[in-house]
């Protein structure tokens, strides 16, 4: 007979402790990602500490009348940057108004209509179009668009000059028209920083559009729609955010854009409205063009100048940023 033994006690179960510690090439990698990202907000910061504190003195003697006065006269103790501050959001709305249609529809075609044969080789140029130097961008626009522009500006003031901003105190209807009244204008220029923001609006907009579901496209496919009508029930509403992303993001960088705007505009120091007219004025190509001959309160007022620009195109990039990550996403739909 087999005598049977009690058990012995159960053993107390504990759940295995799980480290969230990284290790090997995780750890690299998360403290690589770490000092990277650290470094770019040092670098940020160091760079709006220098720009405030060279400003400090131009702001303290000056006062709010910086941004109220339009006249940029060192000679006679009188600097402002009114005119300054309106040239570059005018250059900046032309551009964005030309840009952001391109970019929205070369997205939807590159996206949606072209054959899969061409797609990388569209996106392989628009792409390069970002790479091509701003100097190249203002050569362009000076010798080839502007003389075209001033046309256009010319049609645009006999057929839409009872809208303020396109009225020039010129007479249209004139035997020989003065044609050195339309160029280097806001207009002119904007048209050139236009080709070098849209890359970059196009490049966020095709890429939050290709993150569609696949899905809910053959859902409206499937339901009777054509491709325009599914354009317009998913794909729009779905790339929302990246359309105002993308655009905040080139609206930035036009904020900013320097040579080729030095190159096409003619400096003038006035609150001027109308962009077809010549004569403007950008924060960033006064800084180019005064920064060589500036004394050191001068070159205080310049970097005042540019101090005022790094915080609104800080502002209008962080805006863009949190639109950006806080859109819908999807699973991705491009190879």
């Amino acid at each position: 007979m087999t005598t049977l033994h009690a058990p012995d006690a159960p053993l107390e179960v504990r759940p295995r402790k799980i480290s969230r510690k990284a290790t090997g090439a995780d750890a690299i990698f998360e403290h690589a990602s770490r000092a990277v990202g650290a470094s770019v907000l040092v670098i940020t910061g160091g760079v709006g500490l220098f720009l405030a504190w060279q400003a400090y003195p131009t702001l303290q003697r000056y006062g709010f009348s910086f941004f109220t006065e339009t006249q940029w006269q060192p000679e006679t103790d009188t600097l402002g940057i009114a005119a300054v501050l309106l040239g570059t959001v005018e250059v900046a709305m032309v551009a964005m108004a030309i840009a952001f249609p391109l970019a929205l529809l070369t997205a939807l075609y590159i996206s949606e209509y072209a054959p899969a044969a061409i797609k990388s080789t569209l996106v392989s140029l628009v792409d390069l179009m970002a790479a091509v130097p701003s100097i190249v961008y203002g050569l362009w626009g000076f010798f080839l668009i502007m003389p075209h522009a001033a046309e256009f500006a010319l049609w645009l003031q006999k057929h839409f000059g009872w809208i303020p901003i396109f009225q020039v105190h010129a007479d249209p209807d004139a035997a020989v028209w003065d044609a050195s009244r339309y160029i280097a204008s806001a207009f002119c220029a904007g048209i050139a920083v236009a080709m070098m923001v849209l890359p970059m609006s196009c490049a966020v907009m095709r890429q939050v559009f290709s993150q569609t579901p696949a899905g809910e496209k053959e859902a409206a496919l499937a339901l009777g729609s054509t491709r325009w009508g599914m354009i317009r029930a998913v794909i729009l509403p779905f790339g929302r955010g990246g359309i105002i992303g993308g655009t905040m993001l080139g609206l930035g960088r036009a904020l900013g854009e320097t040579i080729a705007v030095v190159l096409i505009v003619s400096p003038a120091f006035e609150i001027k409205p109308r962009i077809l007219e010549v004569g403007t004025v950008t924060v960033s190509s006064l800084i180019a063009g005064r920064f060589g001959e500036a004394s050191t309160a001068q070159l205080s007022a310049l970097l005042a100048a540019g101090f005022v620009l790094f915080v609104i195109t800080l502002i209008v990039n962080t805006v863009a940023a949190i639109i950006v990550n806080r859109s819908r996403s999807g699973a991705g739909t491009d190879a």
